[in-house]
């Protein structure tokens, strides 16, 4: 795969689902989980309703390698990266891979099951996942007590219009500054546009962890079928860096007219640290009103103290 280059990695026409995608990459640069992006066409649309840097959407956040299981993605020994979100379409699909780097790709392996069908419900949802960036997130000070009752400021996963249900997300954290990132709040609108519906308790406690996963000096990674925190590195410091999930598979929040899912970046969105995340959830069409992609450099994970 040239630079520049972009390539089918999967076409179909007719009704059918995807429930398998298996990636591995040989790429001469380093950053090629940046570089290279993912994006998925759902009836021939257009544009996408899959949209992601392929490390992104594989879990993989901060631009590096590790082992993890979860229920929906994976990353193995011999870096494969794995999919399992079931992914329905009614008259035909298309992935590709685009090469955004400067280098080549010596390499890209693929094999994506699917399973044809005669015909799919009515009522059928369209898989998406879309990413998003904050780097750095822009702090909130204030000089009174810290209150964020509206959650305008937050960080945003994904935000979109129609009826669906959320699937969850995943969070790569840089830190630019000592102390704990994750005192924010997850909070997700739902069929209300000025006021959130879920109001966590912190960032941790949304990804099912507790007490800063351990704190600066006893954090352990973990990987659980639906939430985890596989990579923990140099927590709670500058330069310290986490990737995170959690799923709701087991606990979908659904949505009729609209849903934002948002989260405080810091208590009340008093940090400013970089955020680099996907979200993934169904829909009744596929909706493709996504931000504009950021260029590859403002992807790359780099502190950015003040």
């Amino acid at each position: 795969m040239a630079a520049g280059a972009t390539r089918d990695v999967f076409q179909a026409d007719g009704p059918g689902v995807i429930s398998h995608i298996w990636f591995t990459i040989a790429a001469q640069s380093g950053d090629h989980l940046k570089e290279l992006v993912l994006r998925g066409y759902w009836d021939g649309n257009a544009k996408p309703s899959v949209e992601a840097p392929i490390g992104d959407f594989f879990g993989l956040n901060l631009n590096s390698y590790f082992i993890y299981e979860s229920r929906y993605l994976a990353c193995s020994p011999g870096k494969s990266l794995n999919c399992y979100f079931a992914m329905p379409y009614k008259g035909s699909a298309r992935f590709t891979v685009t090469n955004e780097g400067k280098r080549d790709v010596n390499s890209f392996y693929s094999n994506i099951d699917y399973m044809t069908v005669l015909r799919l419900p009515d009522d059928v949802l369209y898989f998406h996942a879309q990413y998003r960036q904050a780097a750095p997130c822009v702090p909130v000070t204030s000089d009174g007590p810290k209150i964020n009752l509206d959650g305008r400021k937050n960080y945003v996963y994904a935000e979109t219009r129609g009826r669906g249900h959320l699937m969850g997300v995943t969070l790569g954290v840089l830190q630019n500054a000592n102390g704990w990132w994750g005192e924010g709040d997850d909070m997700i609108f739902v069929d209300d546009e000025n006021k959130p519906i879920i109001n966590g308790t912190g960032s941790e406690d949304y990804f099912l962890g507790s007490w800063d996963f351990g704190g600066r000096d006893g954090a352990q990674p973990f990987s659980h079928a639906m939430y985890g925190a596989p990579l923990i590195v140099n927590a709670e410091r500058t330069g310290g860096r986490y990737c995170c999930y959690r799923w709701h598979g087991d606990n979908p929040v659904t949505f009729q007219r609209y849903m934002k899912h948002t989260m405080e970046h810091g208590h009340a969105n008093d940090r400013g640290d970089n955020f680099f995340s996907v979200g993934y959830w169904y829909q009744s069409t596929p909706y493709t009103d996504f931000p504009e992609l950021p260029p590859v450099a403002a992807r790359l994970p780099v502190v950015k103290t003040a």
